[in-house]
């Protein structure tokens, strides 16, 4: 499957007066956020936008919440996420009654959720949304995924996963020791648990997707001819 017939395939789930949610599930590291970038930005062209990004990342607790429940050396893992939150805002998203949406963001730096930071207007037609947890079957994110038309899971080598999570926790300042034995120990407890739920994805995109740079955009293509 190449990128192309991925994009194709998103922008069939739209269907007229009906809004679309795709999710993309998949590990820590595993490229769940570059693809949904890089969809948004090849399907919107040179816009008007119709797909909006909305991550899971936003609906991570606090850390002063986490330290009050006793989970912050656990940070990432379904536990230490609004599930429920999620799931209702997908709901609402799904439902389509408001004119404007925000979503709450993530702060990389800061490793802290914002509120309000992501706006998701009427005009957004196909909501991408991604995370690790998308798949699991747990009450909260059982109602999650029932909100979801499709969830593809994203795939890469494990040794280059791990080479990018290890980088990233660097570029967001932790020294390399910190980081290799955070991806080796919290972050690989999580993604062990992330890959038991593979098999209940509608689709699996594999590293010769996930592990490409960005093409260059096309504009208006892929758009779907009714909305």
């Amino acid at each position: 499957m190449t990128f192309d017939d991925l994009l194709d395939r998103a922008a069939a789930l739209v269907r007229p007066g009906r809004r679309a949610l795709l999710g993309l599930a998949g590990s820590p590291g595993a490229g769940k956020t570059t693809l949904a970038e890089r969809l948004v930005r090849r399907l919107n062209g040179d816009g008007p936008d119709w797909v909006a990004h909305v991550p899971m990342d936003g609906f991570h607790l606090a850390d002063v919440e986490l330290d009050r429940l006793g989970r912050r050396d656990r940070k990432g893992a379904p536990d230490t996420f609004d599930a429920a939150g999620y799931a209702a805002l997908l709901r609402r998203l799904r439902e389509d009654e408001d004119d404007l949406v925000y979503a709450p963001g993530f702060e990389r730096t800061l490793e802290q959720p914002l509120a309000g930071a992501v706006p998701v207007p009427r005009t957004a037609r196909l909501i991408v949304t991604e995370g690790n947890y998308l798949l699991l079957r747990d009450d909260a994110w059982a109602r999650a995924r029932s909100q979801l038309d499709e969830v593809w899971f994203c795939e890469l080598d494990e040794a280059a996963r791990v080479r990018r999570l290890v980088a990233r926790h660097e570029e967001f300042g932790k020294d390399h020791d910190t980081a290799v034995a955070w991806v080796l120990g919290t972050d690989q407890r999580n993604a062990d648990l992330v890959a038991s739920t593979r098999d209940r994805a509608d689709l699996v995109v594999g590293p010769e997707i996930t592990a490409d740079e960005a093409p260059v955009p096309v504009p208006g293509a892929h758009r779907p001819s009714e909305r």
